[in-house]
């Protein structure tokens, strides 16, 4: 008789770590996701000339794209306000700028800053000296 609850206890055991680990898999796993956005930051940084993380309705973003436009160069430009993963790219910048703000601006896979970082660039010649750069 002791066998037979024995069994069944062991039974019920597996049967509850089974779905507990179910349970547990089907979670999204954060790490993984941050993984993904740290490689798609890296990616966007050092294979585009320029590249800015933007809100599509920030002015300060508007007032970089602008700048880029005048220049007649064109960005990468990343709309986190149109992605499903802008969280974790925005924990990616704080990470890798120490901001997690708007714009945040890269020129030859060099961190220029956000819209008055770029606008002093520009006035005092780094801006241009950064996109004559070759990469």
């Amino acid at each position: 008789m002791s066998r037979i609850f024995h069994f069944r206890r062991l039974k019920v055991t597996s049967i509850v770590f089974i779905a507990l680990l179910f349970l547990v898999s089907s979670f999204p796993n954060p790490a993984r996701g941050d993984k993904s956005a740290a490689a798609f930051v890296q990616n966007a940084v050092y294979s585009n000339k320029i590249t800015i993380f933007s809100k599509s309705y920030c002015p300060y973003c508007k007032r970089v794209k602008r700048i880029f436009s005048e220049l007649n160069v064109k960005p990468f430009v990343v709309e986190l306000d149109l992605r499903d993963d802008a969280r974790e790219i925005q924990n990616v910048l704080l990470d890798l700028v120490g901001r997690h703000t708007v714009p945040q601006v890269f020129v030859n896979g060099q961190h220029v800053g956000g819209s008055d970082d770029t606008m002093e660039a520009l006035t005092d010649g780094r801006l241009q000296k950064l996109l004559n750069k070759t990469q």
